[in-house]
């Protein structure tokens, strides 16, 4: 065992470590003034939540043994898992990288009910979501169970984070109802500087995202890293276009959010697919994700406040597709549709199936359950006043007196 490889891992789980903070900024600096810490606070949380449920349950219940649809508990609390012993590298080692991932996964929920959601009733939807459906999810997929078995492919998370999180925030948000002003007002980001902020740290933490994927310092990681970053770059540009065409000239926002969307196309490729291909990839994906972002949710009228689902669900499921259709077989070993082969083609679609399927109906059961039990919701006068007042008493920006944007 190389030390390496474990050097390269433990970097790269402090990358995708420092996505959730970047993911704070990135939200927070699009949501309204009064609204900022609360939006903070949702994702930040999850650092704490999701890392003491991931060494108690979820790592046991992700990858060790099982059946098809979730692992055993013999590895509750990290119990049996060697700190020396390993593939590439030690198992505790690949336990808290892993760890990484299912804390920013139910950070990413989190945009699509800002401004409304009461705190406790999302905190407990995260702990019970996490339980429920990313950990199997997760065993599904990476730890050897039936979508595995079927042979989709999912290179850093395109199922496991972005569709199940992105599908399971549109849930949500339809179940809470629209903003009370929704229609009404332009809602406009109050600090785009924070956004440029969250892209930037979020660009950067993605390269430990899927480069570290490859669980080695080798020539897979550097191609990783490589269609990661050249995705991203291209979907930046593809909606910088899209603006340009569509009202007269490219927006910060826009380009940063082109960004997001080309590196959540290419998570579930990264590894599979070749370099001309990721630019194809980031090039299309910012189309797509437009118009979801500009007219379907209009016309359907769900308020996915922050583009969780737009985002991250519309991407991640636009990757996984194009991962059937753009694996290169001399690159990680699996023959998409424009090499020849429908196998692969056939289970990205029902792999991508399912997870719609199941993240949206067991996100459905959970927030109704726990509806029963509490609001989840605050009033109109609430919201009107702001869920940092309301939830936390506190103020971003104490001194300022102008009005809300």
């Amino acid at each position: 065992m190389e030390t390496g490889n474990i050097a390269f891992i433990m970097i790269c789980s402090a990358m995708i470590f420092l996505m959730t903070p970047a993911l704070a900024f990135f939200y927070g600096g699009l949501e309204r003034r009064k609204n900022i810490l609360n939006t903070m606070m949702m994702v930040i949380c999850v650092m704490g939540l999701a890392s003491v449920l991931w060494v108690a349950v979820g790592y046991t219940l992700s990858f060790s043994g099982g059946n098809s649809f979730i692992g055993n508990v013999n590895k509750l609390f990290f119990n049996h898992v060697s700190m020396t012993e390993g593939k590439t590298i030690p198992e505790a080692l690949f336990a808290g990288f892993q760890m990484m991932f299912a804390i920013i996964t139910t950070a990413i929920i989190t945009g699509a009910v800002v401004g409304r959601m009461r705190f406790s009733a999302i905190f407990l939807f995260i702990g019970i979501w996490s339980l429920v459906v990313y950990y199997p999810m997760a065993h599904m997929v990476w730890g050897g169970g039936f979508l595995e078995e079927i042979g989709s492919i999912d290179f850093a998370g395109g199922n496991v984070v972005h569709i199940s999180s992105g599908i399971s925030g549109l849930v949500l948000a339809i179940v809470l109802g629209h903003r009370r002003e929704y229609k009404q007002t332009e809602y406009r980001p109050h600090n785009i500087p924070f956004v440029v902020l969250g892209t930037g740290l979020l660009w950067f933490g993605w390269f430990g995202f899927n480069a570290g994927s490859a669980l080695a310092a080798d020539g897979l990681a550097i191609h990783a890293l490589l269609t990661t970053n050249t995705a991203a770059a291209s979907g930046m540009l593809s909606w910088m276009l899209i603006e340009k065409l569509a009202i007269g000239k490219p927006t910060v926002v826009g380009a940063c959010t082109g960004a997001v969307v080309g590196l959540v196309a290419i998570t579930p490729g990264a590894g599979f697919v070749s370099l001309w291909s990721s630019f194809v990839l980031g090039a299309l994906v910012s189309p797509f994700c437009y118009y979801f972002i500009s007219s379907v949710k209009h016309k359907f009228g769900y308020d996915d406040a922050l583009d969780a689902f737009g985002c991250h669900g519309v991407g991640g499921i636009f990757g996984g597709v194009m991962t059937g259709i753009f694996a290169d077989p001399s690159i990680g070993g699996k023959t998409g549709l424009l090499y020849g082969s429908s196998e692969l083609f056939i289970a990205q679609v029902a792999s991508i199936i399912f997870t719609v399927v199941f993240a949206g109906v067991a996100s459905f059961i959970i927030i109704k359950g726990i509806q029963l039990f509490m609001p989840i919701r605050v009033s109109a006068k609430e919201e009107a006043l702001g869920m940092d007042r309301i939830e936390h008493d506190e103020t971003a920006y104490p001194t300022f007196m102008g009005l809300d944007s």
